[in-house]
């Protein structure tokens, strides 16, 4: 797998990373653990380098899990990027972000010891907290770098201006934001900004969580705790006319003899080196699917018939449940 750096103070990664987030907590229903870890392995032999995980996917069950999939392995064989901050209550409930100086210490000892490893890779907010000025929670971050605990700073899921502030008080690795064929707002204002400050994009969603894979259809139904039951973009009108692009996409997708899911990742891939697609593969299947993305190669005319596929703009619905969107860095 091609190695690019991410940002130009980042590390040196695959340029397909793993999302790990649906091995654990149920988001997207069941999971075989064996089997996700058996991804995880297969990601690593295959030159993937980047994992992203979260301290509160699974309540801490990822960071297990992970620290399982990765025992054994040498160290600087793969880089792991970690959220912190969210809160979350036992039934599973949102409740904001604490990103307190003395929170990021204390999140941090926790994912050191439940990753059993001695340093964090990439270290990020996984929210805004509206109370906490993010230089207050950069300079926490930074302290950890200074001591050895974390390699660099990342962010999640904030505007042009907050990534601007940040990235004055440390340099910014990358930004890890949704970013796919329906979810496109970061072109206007965010992605600019990154590029302008020299900073990577980890791009989460590439799939839209399965709504763009090719695999869904109308007649799916989320299991309970499964997020895409509560999701705009999943439900009534909004999903039928959003499959609509989807049809229209797989008619690209043969024409070039790959799946949909391969043409939506080649999409993120293609807007450029700083780019690397995250994939939430659970199972081996839907890794291999997704790894022949990067040598999927999409010409000025492929991109054409894309965009006349999947118009900028074009989906319906929200990409998270309406109540949360504030939180969010950009909008749809």
């Amino acid at each position: 797998m091609r190695t690019v750096t991410l940002g130009t103070t980042g590390p040196a990664v695959g340029k397909l990373g793993l999302g790990a987030m649906g091995m654990s907590g149920g988001a997207y229903g069941p999971v075989d653990r064996a089997e996700a870890i058996a991804t995880v392995h297969a990601a690593l032999d295959a030159g993937v380098t980047l994992i992203d995980t979260g301290d509160f996917y699974g309540m801490g069950h990822n960071e297990l899990l992970l620290a399982e999939a990765l025992r054994g392995r040498p160290r600087d064989s793969y880089q792991l990027s970690v959220k912190f901050g969210g809160l979350r209550g036992p039934d599973m409930s949102w409740g904001g972000a604490d990103t307190r100086p003395a929170a990021v210490k204390n999140f941090l000892a926790y994912s050191l010891t439940r990753l059993g490893v001695d340093h964090i890779d990439i270290y990020r907010p996984a929210r805004l907290d509206p109370a906490v000025p993010i230089e207050d929670t950069v300079g926490a971050v930074k302290e950890m770098i200074e001591a050895g605990y974390v390699r660099h700073l990342g962010l999640s899921e904030v505007d042009a201006s907050t990534i601007r502030r940040a990235h004055a008080v440390h340099p910014v690795a990358d930004l890890q934001i949704e970013y796919s064929l329906i979810s496109r707002a970061i072109e206007d204002e965010v992605l600019p900004a990154l590029r302008s400050l020299g900073i990577g994009l980890t791009a989460y969603g590439v799939l839209s969580r399965g709504l763009i894979s090719g695999h869904w259809t109308a007649a799916r139904e989320s299991r309970p705790g499964d997020f895409r039951g509560m999701s705009p973009r999943f439900n009534g009108d909004n999903l039928t006319h959003n499959l609509t692009l989807v049809e229209a996409l797989r008619s690209v997708a043969a024409a070039k003899n790959a799946t949909v899911a391969q043409v939506a990742i080649a999409w993120v891939a293609a807007q450029g080196d700083d780019i690397i697609p995250l994939v939430g593969a659970r199972t081996r299947e839907r890794l291999g699917e997704a790894l022949p993305a990067l040598d999927l190669t999409l010409t000025d005319d492929d991109l054409a018939e894309i965009e006349k596929a999947v118009p900028f703009g074009s989906a319906r619905g929200d990409r998270y449940p309406t109540a949360m969107m504030h939180t969010l860095g950009a909008g749809n």
